[in-house]
């Protein structure tokens, strides 16, 4: 096989592997990790079981595949737009982080739960996904993605309360009065710049962004919103 034509079959590998991925995201969002078996998986993406066999080993190896895909997802989400304002990024990057958990509610419960049974590698996505999304805060907020371990700390509390009230809020997103994205975007820009004010006092050398750079400065984003963002 020449260059060319080794190219061409990897592209093609790379592809069929991204299908049955999607195919994967789909199904464990309707289904759970220990309701689907190989079988029942092979025959409702419509491919032979050993295909899966052969480019993800084993069950488990496809379910790590698919957590590191949806991992991948929010990450893009959250972290893109580094071109802009330090503000506006940590408005971009909180609103990314929570039009990913509106759209793809099984894959996001995953990825902060930690997945079948508080599976290692699972956790170690989990954490890896964390580390990544509070760095991509700091910078936002500091210029710099690192930053004191007092500073960490507490952007990583913050970050453990944006979890939790995004699972609540996607929990109850058919009720009449939930609070569309960006008004809880705001919220949580909010309770962040609170966050930032407490780092200051802490560590000197992490000062608050000023009131000029509040991503969310405008009392229209607090007035009462219904229905959706």
């Amino acid at each position: 096989m020449n260059n060319s034509q080794h190219r061409g079959a990897t592209g093609r590998s790379q592809v069929r592997r991204a299908e049955l991925i999607a195919i994967g995201r789909k199904l464990f969002a309707d289904t759970s990790y220990d309701a689907l078996c190989m079988d029942d998986i092979a025959q409702q993406a419509g491919v032979a079981k050993g295909l899966i066999y052969y480019y993800f080993k084993s069950k488990r190896g496809y379910y790590l595949a698919i957590v590191e895909d949806s991992v991948a997802d929010l990450v893009a989400r959250a972290g893109g737009d580094t071109d802009l304002p330090n503000a506006e990024r940590v408005r971009r990057t909180i609103d990314g982080y929570l039009q990913y958990a509106e759209h793809h509610h099984a894959a996001y419960r995953t990825i902060v739960t930690g997945g079948v049974g508080c599976d290692a590698e699972v956790l170690a996505i989990r954490d890896a996904v964390r580390e990544e999304l509070v760095a991509t805060i700091a910078e936002g907020a500091y210029g710099t993605r690192s930053v004191p371990p007092i500073a960490r700390l507490a952007l990583v509390g913050w970050l453990s309360a944006v979890e939790g009230t995004t699972l609540e809020w996607i929990g109850g997103l058919s009720a009449p009065d939930q609070p569309g994205r960006a008004r809880l975007g705001a919220l949580l820009v909010r309770q962040l710049r609170a966050t930032l004010a407490v780092i200051e006092e802490f560590a000197p050398e992490c000062p608050a962004p000023p009131p000029s750079e509040e991503p969310f400065e405008t009392a229209g984003d607090l007035a009462p919103v219904t229905g959706s963002p």
